[in-house]
């Protein structure tokens, strides 16, 4: 566990209490759509998540996975990051994933990589984060662009 200056923790959670802000950031909280994956509950992912008092602000999970740009190491696939629209620009994404960075580090993990959504590219370049050059799509969830990021640990 991590803590901000103004009352911000990073902490590992259950994957549950992470829904109602996936929901809401991600999905235009939309109750029909789905928020949870298949891995959720499986005891190889990890889930992340940054408060702010006692709210929870920020949203982050992983889970191990192939990596699209180096399949030979260990890698994890982050998903369903989401900050709270009035904590984004203030750091706290970044802090987030800087301590469940560490945390897949201590698990042995050598990459992450995501399929970021294009309109917050730039979050994740100003962390390390590299973007794989013509992995653009459309995601088949949100019909949003995408493209697929990475970053070495």
């Amino acid at each position: 566990m991590t803590e901000h200056d103004e009352g911000f923790e990073v902490c590992r959670v259950d994957p549950l209490k992470l829904h109602d802000l996936r929901r809401r950031v991600l999905r235009s909280n939309n109750p029909e759509v789905s928020v949870g994956d298949p891995r959720d509950g499986e005891s190889t992912s990890l889930h992340f998540a940054g408060y702010l008092g006692d709210r929870l602000v920020v949203s982050a999970s992983f889970f191990p996975s192939t990596s699209p740009v180096d399949p030979d190491v260990k890698s994890y696939q982050l998903r369903y990051m989401a900050t709270d629209f009035d904590a984004q620009g203030k750091g706290y994404g970044a802090e987030v994933l800087e301590f469940a960075e560490s945390q897949l580090r201590e698990q042995g993990a050598r990459q992450v990589w995501a399929n970021g959504r294009d309109t917050a590219l730039g979050f994740y370049r100003a962390i390390g984060w590299e973007i794989v050059e013509g992995s653009e799509h459309l995601s088949p969830e949100t019909k949003l662009p995408h493209t697929v990021i990475y970053k070495s640990l």
